[in-house]
């Protein structure tokens, strides 16, 4: 089973997808961790990625898509969730095509829905648990408040990103997902209108409701 998952920061995209991988022994595979890894790993194309990372340029999807392609062929052979990419409408065309010229299926592609708003709110309440990053904790919602300064899952010791706290910084990530146009919901709508000719499903989800909810409908039409 391979799949796409598609939601703002704040939608509980990585706790869904932690859920799923679990459930399918999926390789959970997101898109910061593919660079770090070919960068670790010293690859031909890790050292590319580096040489415009030095030089505070982003890096080009000539480089990207292969990083990607080779991350899921490496890790997913059992089957692999793919989270963070594509961002925009031009990576979500070369993806496909780069999978198409690989003989590598989707067989999901999964959208939720969150009003940026309460996307928002949730972003600056998130705790991430030192242990697990995948613990929900979030002192805006009461069905997953921490217990006092620790993780409500394991006890471990919470802390807030930086970046959570910053308005300013949360906009500009909720400017690039939620642009209809050429952003990362664009990019999800590409497989929308692309999945009845294709032959994979497109499944989409209310965010606003609980964590269990949205986990059996998911679940459900995962069967």
């Amino acid at each position: 089973m391979n799949i796409l998952i598609f939601g703002p920061n704040g939608s509980g995209k990585g706790t869904q997808g932690a859920l799923v991988q679990k459930k399918y022994n999926l390789a959970h595979i997101e898109s910061g961790g593919i660079f770090r890894e070919h960068i670790k790993g010293g690859t031909d194309l890790g050292k590319k990625a580096q040489e415009y990372i030095n030089r505070g340029d982003l890096v080009p999807d000539e480089i990207t898509i292969p990083m990607v392609l080779e991350t899921l062929k490496a890790k997913g052979a059992g089957g692999w969730l793919l989270d963070g990419f594509p961002r925009n409408t031009v990576q979500a065309q070369k993806l496909w095509e780069a999978l198409q010229q690989e003989g590598m299926k989707i067989d999901y592609v999964i959208e939720i829905l969150l009003p940026r708003e309460v996307a928002k709110n949730r972003i600056m309440g998130r705790r991430i648990c030192k242990n697990d990053p995948n613990h929900p904790n979030n002192i805006f919602i009461d069905a997953i408040k921490p217990n006092g300064d620790v993780c409500r899952v394991c006890g471990g010791e919470l802390s807030a990103r930086a970046d959570d706290q910053d308005e300013g910084a949360i906009g500009k990530r909720h400017d690039i997902y939620y642009d209809t146009n050429t952003g990362t919901l664009a990019s999800a709508y590409f497989y929308r209108d692309l999945a009845p000719k294709a032959g994979f499903k497109y499944i989409v989800l209310n965010g606003e409701g609980s964590i269990d909810s949205i986990k059996e409908t998911l679940l459900a039409q995962l069967a």
